[in-house]
């Protein structure tokens, strides 16, 4: 799980994607190719975005529900907290001194 986790992560239009869905989960394919096109500019295809998005979710990062003929693309969080709290950070504050 933490390989395909962290090659998703590798890619810079993945780590995009990413963004916008933090910022709009819910996407349709149509709605992502669309804002990487105007918002960043990308000169990727449709079935570009489509492969970026199975890496995604085969890493656990977007989800994905169908309505009706449509199918939306949600982001999921719990595998970026998996790797947190595999790697906690030691606590911050400083030591007590100790009195002779």
């Amino acid at each position: 799980m933490a390989d395909d986790l962290f090659k998703a992560l590798a890619d810079s239009t993945r780590r995009i994607i990413l963004d916008e869905l933090t910022e709009r989960s819910g996407q349709t394919l149509f709605e992502i190719c669309s804002r990487l096109s105007v918002k960043h500019r990308l000169g990727i295809s449709r079935q570009g975005v489509s492969q970026h998005l199975a890496v995604l979710e085969a890493a656990g990062l977007v989800e994905t529900r169908r309505e009706g003929r449509y199918k939306f693309h949600d982001l999921n969080t719990a595998p970026l907290r998996q790797i947190a709290e595999r790697w906690p950070v030691p606590d911050a504050s400083p030591p007590e001194e100790s009195t002779p």
